[in-house]
């Protein structure tokens, strides 16, 4: 039985627990509700928060999520009152000194992580789609956006405190006050659902969103099975083979499914998948399946862990304004899922998938319609072409910048830009919210520090983020020339030149002959054959012999002419 109280002016949830003591305290706010530009400081604030703390000889930890960050730890009432009083300490006044430092373990930590495709196709570069990106705001983050966003996200107003067992005592949280702070704006870069979009290799995945509820998790788990036998068990095409359930608000929740395929094997991967989501909708479902997950999802909930789980999830909901339901209506909701319950699951996450599909693949055969991956026009302004590839263009424009291809125009317009990474050597990449991003390299494009500049002032201060200096191995350059070769020079003797001028010089006098004996010749046919046309011939051959011996330099040309 969960218990709804206050503990230092903080909402907190307390209910019996098994084993340590363990708490946690949680925040509404989460790398989706940081703009583009600052992309980072959630994390950063979670990091400070933990320094002064120091190395922790507990279970205690902090993570950083798309709408939530939390604290939490268990042990003795001693360590868990130390942990969290500190934690609060922390978020009233950070170790600011620590920032650079902290910055670069976050760039270490976040160099193995790749980002979330699936997001930024989704939702674009705002709000939830926010959060699919690196943190590339870190390096503008300021001591005043660390200070500001701790005083105005880590409140008491903005948080919530669960505790499995009892409040101990000497708890002392003391925050700032504030305002609950609501979930980020839905935003979409998808005309439609379902579709598809190719990038990466050597998996298939794929995201929906459908209701939050007991019948949703179930679904998850059995479209589990189902795909683990259907590619790994049955067809051998893949090893790894998941899905997940989480909660995106208070009314839906997000279903994610990954498996591996080889190169040779993507297209059996990603049809075996298809077919297993379209059985499900159709209501080919084992009922047998459900039983089992059925019956781990129950027999989870008596796990002793279980009951802290429990407590986070609904520690989230007060923060989210969902209303509470107790575990013994979640229990009887998990006893009345049926098989057409699943099919109905099945039809929300068919109707909103997003597939990710590897390179060199599609999946519109299938009724998939491929997510846009052109802007709808491109912008009217300076063009600078490609010197790597004539095809491709460059345009700075009045209102934005393009790249213009023979496949569609990149756009991103400057009133709508929501980031723009800036190197020294004049580097530029520009995001608009649709997540289309547009890169500039000078030396691919021939562009001049003028246009630079103009574009830099198109773009506000706080939508910059200057990047450190790249090494010379990392400007991208255009292609070498192709290596100039020296024409070939034959000498030749002076006799042989004098030759060759005297036949230029007979070749006329020949052809003078050969013409006025044609005209007064008695015989036309006799004359043409046996005089006109030999020394025509002969003229025609001189002539040529001159033209080659004066174009191979015999006649003076310079010896450091070249030719390509």
């Amino acid at each position: 039985m969960i218990k709804e109280t206050e503990v230092c002016g903080i909402r907190t949830l307390v209910a019996p627990g098994n084993g340590p003591l363990a708490a946690g305290l949680a925040f509404r706010v989460g790398c989706a509700d940081e703009p583009l530009s600052r992309r980072g400081l959630t994390h950063l604030v979670e990091h400070l928060a933990l320094h002064r703390h120091g190395l922790i000889e507990h279970d205690a930890n902090a993570a950083t999520g798309v709408t939530i960050t939390h604290f939490f730890t268990s042990g003795s009432e001693q360590a868990v009152v130390s942990y969290l009083t500190s934690v609060c300490d922390s978020l009233r006044d950070l170790p600011l000194e620590r920032i650079a430092t902290e910055k670069t373990i976050l760039r270490t930590e976040q160099a193995g992580r790749p980002h979330d495709s699936l997001l930024v196709w989704r939702y674009g570069a705002v709000g939830f789609g926010a959060a699919g990106y690196p943190e590339w705001g870190l390096e503008a983050i300021t001591d005043a956006d660390v200070r500001d966003w701790a005083a105005t996200r880590f409140t008491r107003e903005n948080a919530v405190l669960w505790i499995a067992g009892e409040v101990p005592e000497g708890l002392n949280l003391t925050l700032p006050s504030g305002s609950p702070q609501p979930l980020p704006e839905l935003t979409s870069a998808l005309p439609t659902t379902p579709a598809y979009f190719t990038e990466g290799s050597g998996k298939v995945t794929f995201s929906a969103i459908v209701e939050r509820s007991a019948r949703a998790s179930l679904f998850a788990m059995v479209l589990e099975r189902a795909l683990f036998r259907a590619l790994r068990t049955e067809d051998g095409n893949s090893y790894a083979v998941a899905t997940a359930y989480m909660p995106r608000d208070g009314e839906h929740a997000t279903i994610t499914a990954m498996a591996d395929a080889l190169p040779e094997k993507q297209d059996a991967v990603l049809g075996g998948l298809i077919d297993v989501l379209a059985a499900f909708r159709v209501g080919r479902v084992d009922a047998d399946e459900l039983e089992t997950v059925r019956d781990k999802a129950s027999t989870s909930l008596d796990r002793p862990e279980a009951g802290k789980a429990i407590l986070f999830t609904e520690a989230v909901d007060v923060l989210y304004g969902r209303t509470r339901a107790s575990l013994t209506d979640f229990r009887a909701e998990l006893a009345a899922v049926t098989v057409e319950d699943l099919r109905d699951m099945a039809v929300q996450a068919m109707d909103t998938l997003l597939l990710q599909v590897p390179r060199g693949n599609q999946a519109d055969w299938a009724g998939f319609a491929e997510a846009p991956m052109w802007s709808e026009k491109a912008t009217v302004g300076e063009k600078y072409p490609s010197l790597q590839n004539g095809d491709f263009s460059l345009v700075l424009g009045y209102d934005g910048v393009s790249m213009e291809s023979p496949h569609g125009a990149l756009t991103v317009r400057y009133r709508e830009c929501v980031l723009m990474q800036c190197w020294p050597d004049g580097a530029r990449r520009l995001v608009g919210p649709d997540g289309v991003s547009v890169s500039i390299e000078p030396t691919l494009h021939d562009v001049p520090e003028r246009a630079i500049a103009r574009l830099d002032k198109q773009i506000g201060d706080e939508l910059k983020v200057w990047q450190p200096a790249r090494p010379a191995d990392r400007i991208p350059q255009p292609p070498a020339p192709a290596p100039v070769q020296p024409v070939m020079k034959v000498e030749i003797p002076l006799k042989a030149k004098l030759t060759l001028a005297l036949i230029a010089l007979l070749c006329p006098v020949l052809a003078l002959v050969a013409t006025a004996a044609l005209v007064t010749s008695d015989n036309v046919g006799h004359a043409l054959l046996h005089f006109a046309l030999p020394a025509w011939g002969a003229f025609g051959a001189g002539a040529a012999a001159f033209r080659l011996a004066k174009a191979l330099g015999y006649f003076g040309r310079d010896e450091s002419d070249t030719r390509r």
